[in-house]
This record gives structure tokens, sequence and C-alpha cells, in this order.
């Protein structure tokens, strides 16, 4: 079941951004005092009353403007607005009602969405500011009062977003079932491999790269567990992104990554390795989800003594910064090695969701100190204290050392490949936060 998905959308420098940045409780979109800083959409995961969703922050619209990148830039926030199941039409007390603001009320309306309008820079609570009254004027129902900079009146917007959550994305999920997004470049065969799964013609299936232009859910169940088999839109270079619908697939692709459990990443045999292929296994790296390199039409590869060896180590060589993933060699079209997945799948979802205690970490980290002594840098030498793992998903530990510029990125390396050896943790990144005692947290 997917996510409710949340735009915020209003004119440059209301303060869209501040708004973004304190719901999801980290610096993601770049704050500053100058209208078009977020250029693109920006997204993260925020969750309220128990509630995850998905938050989209947006370059300001000006619906007059003719200048290139304003219109880029409002080309970009239609693109969330059709994404959204709520939209958060953030404006400017203090400027009052704009021809602009009129402009984007009316988009917003003739959207058929449900709109929550925000008066920002209220920075004096008690009784309504006389200035908001005017805000009614848009035709979207009742303005709330906020100021981002000093978080008072969020708490209010964020009821009204949730009372407004489409009720079927908002009902308790099965912590059995896992979610594989299968992921790409365009024409790689993804909606053939989640058709030879599901056993029936469920995507449309085409020669024509982008003939998946949305991302399409797909429940399934079988002797090995319950899946939901997440089919995307191809994703294509940037340059070649032009029009609206392009963007919107991208858009979907990583939204369909975020709320994943483990990413398949398919792979043309005939094509080997590509930039874009490289470009999509990556985010799903940096999203922490379990990953697993599948390459399809490996039935159609001339093939002789070690051909399938030397691809593998090709693509180890590549993708070092994935080298954790299992790769397997299949073919959507005959069904070859497809059934092999789903155990490939509970695997890496299990050892995505992997914990370990404390005591047991410890026992590592020390047996690795004992063989590779810790680096020294002038006379210092580096310390590390103990260990404890912070969440999961992907499995993060956390370091607590006598100095962090000691902790080189190759003795990082090292204390997680000894992490690895001792609990297998394959098909999962696994990331480390260090910390000097008595650090506080961010």
């Amino acid at each position: 079941m997917s996510k409710p998905v949340v735009a915020i959308v209003g004119r440059p420098n209301v303060g869209k951004s501040t708004f973004f940045n304190y719901i999801v409780g980290q610096r993601i979109s770049i704050v500053e005092d100058t209208p078009g800083v977020t250029r693109d959409r920006v997204y993260a995961e925020a969750n309220w009353r128990g509630v995850d969703f998905t938050l989209i922050d947006t370059a300001g619209i000006e619906p007059e403007s003719e200048d290139i990148i304003i219109s880029q830039m409002r080309e970009q926030a239609n693109i969330a607005i059709n994404i959204a199941d709520v939209i958060i039409f953030i404006t400017d007390i203090k400027q009052g009602v704009t021809a602009a603001d009129e402009e984007i009320a009316l988009m917003l309306k003739k959207s058929g969405k449900p709109v929550i309008l925000v008066c920002n820079k209220v920075d004096n609570f008690g009784e309504p500011p006389a200035d908001i009254y005017e805000f009614y004027n848009l035709g979207i129902g009742e303005p709330y009062p906020v100021s981002s900079t000093n978080a008072l009146g969020i708490g209010d917007v964020l009821d009204a977003i949730y009372d407004k959550f489409p009720k079927d994305k908002i009902e308790e999920a099965d912590e059995e079932i896992i979610k594989v997004a299968i992921i790409g470049k365009p024409n790689v065969g993804k909606s053939s491999l989640v058709n030879r799964i599901l056993g029936e013609n469920r995507a449309i299936v085409s020669n024509i790269a982008g003939t998946t232009r949305d991302a399409i859910d797909s429940e399934f169940e079988n002797e090995f567990g319950k899946y939901i088999f997440i089919d995307t839109a191809g994703i294509r270079r940037k340059s070649k992104v032009t029009e609206n619908i392009e963007k919107y697939s991208v858009m979907r692709t990583n939204l369909a990554i975020e709320r994943s459990d483990v990413c398949i990443a398919l792979i043309d045999a005939l094509e080997g390795l590509s930039e874009q292929d490289t470009k999509v296994i990556g985010e799903a790296h940096e999203a922490g989800k379990g990953l697993i390199i599948a390459v399809n039409k490996w039935d159609e590869v001339e093939k002789e003594t070690g051909t399938l060896e030397k691809f593998k180590k090709d693509l180890q060589n590549k993708l070092g910064f994935a080298s954790y993933a299992p790769i397997i060699f299949i073919s959507a079209k005959t069904g070859q090695r497809v059934n092999k997945l789903f155990e490939m799948i509970n695997n890496v979802a299990s050892q995505n969701a992997f914990r370990v205690s404390t005591s047991v970490l410890n026992e590592v980290i020390n047996q690795a100190i004992a063989v590779v002594q810790p680096p020294t840098d002038k006379g210092r030498r580096l310390r590390i204290y103990y260990g404890t793992q912070a969440t999961t998903k992907p499995p993060t530990f956390v370091i607590f050392v006598n100095n962090k510029e000691l902790f080189h990125f190759s003795y990082q390396r090292y204390i997680i490949n000894c992490i690895r050896n001792n609990f297998g943790l394959e098909g999962t990144p696994v990331r480390l936060i260090i910390r000097e005692r008595g650090e506080k947290e961010d």
C-alpha cells in the first residue's frame, strides 16, 4: 500500500522550504531569502499521528512569468500537484493576497485535490490577525495562520492534512508484506518481469521505451510469502527528460524506491551496464534499500565457457559502492531463474532489517581492532570506545571514538567489512555514524 503524498506549493519566498524542513526534522531544502532558491522538487518521508507520508517541497510558482527558469520551476510544481494526494498552499500574510496567489488558487481548484491554505509569517499568536480574513477570498477554505520560522501553528496544519488523507492509504500496513520496486532504465524488461511473476499481462509491454508511465502496484502471494511488486517507469538520462510526463515518471520511480523494502535493479544483458544503470542503482543505495541486481535477457546472450562469471565480475568491479548486492541472471521472457528471486528477496529484506545486540557488536569491533590496529596521525591514535546499533533499514551503527578526524574512510570500510563478515548482511547497505564521546546527537 502506497503512502499518502503531500505537496507544498506557493509563490517564491513565502517560506515553503522552512515549513518543509521543520516537518521532516532536518535541513533538507536550502533556505534563503532569495526567490527561486528551490528550483526542483525535494521530497522526504515524514510521520504524523502514526501515519507515514511523503512530503514534496516545490519551487515557487510565478504564473505570469515567461522566464525559462521560472517556467521550468512552475512545471515542476505542476508535476508535484499531479502526484499529490493533499496540497499545502502557502501564502505570506505580510504581503497579503497577490495576483499570483489568485492564479495559483485557481489552478489548485481545477486540480480537484484537497487543499490546505496556510498563511505563513504570523509571528504573534492569539487572536487571528485581521489580515487573515482577506485570504478567504481565494475560495479554497479556511486559512491556517502559522510561523514556519518559529514553528507555531504547524500542528494544526498537520491535523488538517491527516484528515484529508485517502482512507485506503492510512490503514495499518501488513508487516509481513515485502514491497519490491522493479527499477531500471526504459525497455529493460521491468513490466515483462512483473507479468511473468503475476502470470498475467498487468502492465502494458512493448518495445517503445517509456511505455510504463506510472508506478503500478501489484499484490502477489505464493509459497514464499506476500509481496507488493511496484513496476516503475524507466529513468532516462536527465538530458532526455524533456516532457512533463517523463519528469513525472522519474519522480514516481524515486518515490517507489523510497517506499520499497527491496529494489530489483534490472540490467539489459545485451547492452551491459550503462551510466544510467549505475545512477538508478545509486538511488536505491543512497535510500538505504535492500538491493538485488538482476541481469535480464540472459537467454539472448551468446555464451561460451566463463561468460557468466566474467559478466558478474565486471559488474562487481563497476559497482564497487554496491558490491554487497547479490547478482542473478534471468530471463523475464522465458522465466529462467525468475522463481529464484523470491528466496533472494526474502533474504535481502531480512538482512536490511537486521538487528544485533550491543554486546555482540562490540565483540566483533574488538576483534577487528586486535587484528588491524586503528590508524595514527602525528602521534595520536584513534581509539574506538564502543559501538551500538542505532536503527535498521539499513543497519546503522553508531561508533564512539576519541577523535572523529582520525577515523579515516579506509578504516571505516574495514570495520564495515568485519561486521559483514560476521553477520552476512547480503543485499543491504551498512552505515556508520561516528561520534566523539560526549557529543550530542544532531
